[in-house]
C-alpha cells in the first residue's frame, strides 16, 4: 500500500495529495503520517514540490475528510458505522474503544486524536453522531489538522530521507512526543502572549 500512495504523488503531485489525505482520514487504509512525512521530504530545496502549497492541499484534504466523516455520523449515525466497519477493516472493540476515548476525552480528543493512528476518523464520526454543533467541531478539528499537517511536513522537511526510520521512533514514544508537543505549543504561545503584552504597555 505505501509503495502504490508514493508512486500516486510521483504521478500525480498535489491532486493526489489531497484525495489520498481526505480518504485516509475517512478510513481508507493510507498511511497518514508517512504520506506527510514524505511529502515534507520532497520539500528541500530544489525538490519535486514546494512546501507552502503541500501544506495548504494538505490541510485542505484533511479537513476535507473531517468533514466528511463528521457529516456521516451527524445524518447516518453510529449503526451505519458499525455497519461499514468491516468495510475499512474496523473491528468492534477497536469502535467501542474508540468511542470511550472520545466521551472521556471530549472535544480534545477531536483534536489530539490526529496523532493517534486509528482514531483520527474514528473521533470524527463520533463527533457527528454526539451532535456537537459544527462551528465547535471545525474550530477544534481545524486546530488539530493545522498542527498535525505543520507537524509531519516539517519533520519530513528537515530529516530529508530518513523520515521513515524516525516516524517510527515517533510511534514507539508516541505518548512522550504528543506530551512534548503540547509543552512546546503551550511555552510558544506563552512567549507570544508576553511578548505582545509589553509591546502594548510600551504604545
Amino acid at each position: 500500500m505505501k509503495e502504490t500512495v508514493f508512486e500516486l504523488i510521483s504521478a500525480y503531485g498535489y491532486p493526489a495529495l489531497y484525495a489520498l489525505l481526505a480518504a485516509g482520514i475517512i478510513g481508507l487504509p493510507v498511511p497518514d503520517e508517512t504520506l506527510m512525512t514524505f511529502i515534507g521530504s520532497l520539500t528541500l530545496e530544489n525538490g519535486p514540490l514546494s512546501f507552502t502549497y503541500s501544506w495548504i492541499v494538505s490541510y485542505m484534504g484533511t479537513m476535507t475528510g473531517m468533514m466528511i466523516s463528521y457529516t456521516v455520523g451527524k445524518r447516518l449515525g453510529k449503526p451505519f458505522l458499525y455497519k461499514v466497519s468491516r468495510w475499512i477493516r474496523l473491528k468492534p472493540e477497536k469502535l467501542e474503544r474508540a468511542e470511550k476515548w472520545f466521551h472521556k476525552h471530549g472535544m480534545w480528543a477531536i483534536f489530539f486524536g490526529y496523532f493517534v493512528p486509528g482514531l483520527r476518523h474514528l473521533t470524527c464520526y463520533y463527533a457527528g453522531v454526539s451532535g456537537i454543533p459544527l462551528l465547535r467541531y471545525v474550530l477544534f478539528a481545524g486546530s488539530g489538522a493545522l498542527v498535525w499537517c505543520t507537524v509531519f511536513l516539517s519533520l519530513g522537511h528537515f530529516i530529508g530521507e530518513n523520515f521513515e526510520i524516525v516516524l517510527q521512533a515517533l510511534h514507539k514514544y508516541l505518548g512522550i512526543t504528543i506530551t512534548v508537543l503540547v509543552i512546546v505549543g503551550a511555552l510558544c504561545f506563552l512567549i507570544y502572549y508576553i511578548l505582545r503584552k509589553k509591546a502594548n504597555k510600551t504604545e
